[in-house]
């Protein structure tokens, strides 16, 4: 199991960390940032450092004081947190995503907040889902 690449790490990563730290992964970050803020208007990130020393640090993505997704970097790739409460959950059903998040969706596990959607990103061919969970996530 892959594990944040800034555990332990006292102060929030720098963009040359980060570069490091993702690898190749890097790019498809920047872009889904940039279109995050170019066609949703989700420019609110927000560092969060880790509550414990077991956990690393992770950008959380904010419409206002919502927020919308978390991004935890990893070694080579980087992770996305959607939690989806019921409306989102039954809206996802609607919506032609890929077999594997359709899956990992399934297998979520749910909170009294809603279901914690995990998904591993390292390659472009992963914005295109992305795109769709965020519209979901918008409109519920």
């Amino acid at each position: 199991m892959s594990e944040n690449a800034f555990i332990g790490k006292k102060n929030e990563p720098t963009d040359a960390e980060l570069r490091d730290a993702l690898g190749p992964a890097k790019a498809v970050w920047d872009q889904l940032l940039t279109e995050l803020a170019g066609e949703h208007g989700l420019d609110i990130r927000e560092w969060k450092g880790p509550l414990s020393p077991k956990w690393g640090w992770a950008l959380r993505v904010k419409q206002k004081k919502r927020t919308i997704v978390w991004l935890s970097p990893f070694t080579g790739c980087f992770e996305v947190l959607f939690i989806f409460g019921a409306k989102a959950m039954s809206a996802s059903q609607r919506y032609a995503l890929p077999k594997y998040v359709v899956d990992a969706l399934r297998a979520a596990p749910k909170y009294p907040e809603g279901t914690g959607l995990r998904l591993k990103v390292k390659t472009p061919r992963a914005l295109s889902a992305l795109r769709k969970l965020v519209t979901i996530k918008l409109a519920n």
